[in-house]
């Protein structure tokens, strides 16, 4: 029988670093940081860790497996009301969605391969099937809430029907024109292009004929209220910026421009 765990164990860096899997040097940059500081520190120098060091290190590292950065971690866990316990239920319903998304994902690949093998025969729209439903399910996850808040609760249903309904054919398209248009947008910023000349223009118009993919008609307002949050909200910053700084602003702004000049 395992012996009991004591919450009054102390460790030293070098085991704490082991426990943890992460290094020494790791460790002392969260020092650093004030994201993770020893409980204590001895006469001889030594930094000791404790129980409730354990414990924010497990959020600290659960948050980093989520993809959320250092200074976000930092906010989350010095914030007044933090309470570990729905921060976990929290940790544990975005893992089961990516479980899920992974599966829908597995399925397909598996059915592909036994129709390679001559198994099976897949319909078109088969193959499509566990990537679309992959894509939903990571857009309800990552940003469903605030979408809901913002278009309501029909305008969400309705555009993850069209993609459910969407041929292969379309599907592909949109996929093609979502990787044109960031391709676009990082040749605009690297060029120095302005986002009110001919190529933010042509960039917001590119953008407006990607969202109709799911949206259906796009509002004026909608579309600019949308191209807003791609620089006011983090997670879309991250995702148009994450080869070239700078393309969510040159997005937001090409898509302010070309309503104002319409």
């Amino acid at each position: 029988m395992e012996e009991a765990f004591d919450r009054a164990k102390e460790y030293t860096v070098g085991q704490f670093a082991r426990l943890a899997g992460v290094s020494a040097r790791t460790l002392r940059y969260y020092d650093g940081l004030g994201l993770l500081r020893p409980s204590r520190v001895t006469d001889a120098g030594y930094r000791l860790y404790g129980a409730a060091e354990v414990d924010r290190m497990q959020q600290i590292l659960l948050y980093r497996a989520m993809g959320v950065g250092l200074s976000s971690i930092a906010r989350i866990l010095d914030a007044p009301g933090f309470d570990r316990w729905a921060a976990l239920r929290e940790h544990l319903a975005v893992l089961e969605e990516h479980q899920r998304r992974t599966a829908l994902l597995i399925q397909t690949v598996r059915q592909t391969l036994r129709e390679e093998e001559g198994e099976i025969l897949m319909t078109d729209p088969e193959k499509f099937q566990g990537l679309k439903e992959a894509r939903i399910q990571e857009n309800e996850q990552n940003y469903g809430l605030e979408a809901r808040a913002a278009y309501g609760e029909q305008a969400v249903d309705d555009a993850n029907a069209r993609l459910r309904g969407m041929s292969a054919e379309r599907f592909a398209a949109m996929q093609a024109l979502e990787k044109e248009l960031l391709a676009g947008l990082e040749a605009a910023v690297l060029a120095g292009a302005s986002p009110e000349g001919d190529e933010g223009r042509a960039l917001a118009a590119r953008h407006r004929e990607w969202l109709a993919y799911s949206w259906g008609a796009v509002e004026p307002a909608a579309h600019q209220g949308l191209a807003d949050t791609y620089v006011q909200d983090g997670r879309f910053t991250a995702y148009y910026d994450r080869a070239v700084p700078g393309c969510a602003r040159f997005l937001r702004d090409a898509v302010r421009a070309w309503y104002e000049k319409a």
